[in-house]
């Protein structure tokens, strides 16, 4: 595979997005981008701010200082920094999950993250996961792969995680929390998930990770 080369992988929250994208990153040597973070961690400044008033967010207030927002990502380790603030385990609370839909259906926002996320493109290859890459950031990507599970194995496995970190929350949150999200991601005017015509889907349901990675591999080094 080229290293300049861009794989977009879309796809519902807790599909393993994530995790494929960083074995994928690790396995070509290519930087690794988690767009899905990089709305979390605006949702995460605007909440430590106050911007939210009754789950209503101040567009005005944001839109003011957007611009002095910085989110990088840590090259060796992925994690995400919020002007110089590790903020990769803040921005997986359930405060920040019930908030991020809000702020990924803002215009300001995605105008400003996808400059953002094109520019670390412009110059070096990568791999990037979310919910539009395939259709709106890099709808010229080398490859496109789009995930799906079930709800319910999705909600279990975000569970998991949530309780492997100290936090307490019950499954039926977890779950409604996630098919809140898909039904916000699909149904936004601005940049809905949708499956790209040109990707490629993977259920990742009753699969392993290493499965799903031999099938990826597989994918891109034949085409």
């Amino acid at each position: 595979m080229d290293p300049r080369s861009v794989i977009a992988i879309d796809g519902y929250a807790s599909t393993g997005k994530s995790t494929l994208a960083k074995m994928l990153s690790k396995h070509y040597q290519i930087p690794f981008v988690d767009s899905g973070a990089l709305y979390r961690g605006i949702t995460l400044f605007a909440l430590e701010r106050s911007f939210f008033k009754n789950d209503e967010i101040d567009e005005y207030a944001l839109s003011k200082v957007l611009e002095s927002i910085s989110l990088k990502f840590g090259f060796e380790t992925g994690e995400l920094y919020l002007n110089g603030e590790n903020i990769s385990k803040k921005i997986r609370l359930p405060n920040v999950s019930d908030h991020v839909s809000t702020i990924a259906d803002l215009t300001i926002v995605r105008a400003f993250l996808l400059n953002q996320l094109r520019h670390m493109a412009s110059e070096n290859g990568l791999v990037m996961d979310g919910r539009d890459i395939g259709t709106v950031v890099f709808p010229n990507a080398d490859y496109k792969f789009f995930f799906i599970a079930r709800p319910e194995i999705r909600a279990l496995r975000r569970h998991e995680e949530l309780k492997a970190e100290g936090q307490k929350i019950n499954f039926d949150k977890v779950l409604n929390n996630l098919i809140h999200r898909d039904q916000s991601d699909v149904n936004r005017k601005i940049a809905p998930l949708r499956k790209a015509e040109d990707a490629f889907e993977i259920d990742t349901s009753d699969v392993s990770k290493d499965q799903v990675f031999a099938l990826l591999l597989e994918k891109i080094d034949s085409k």
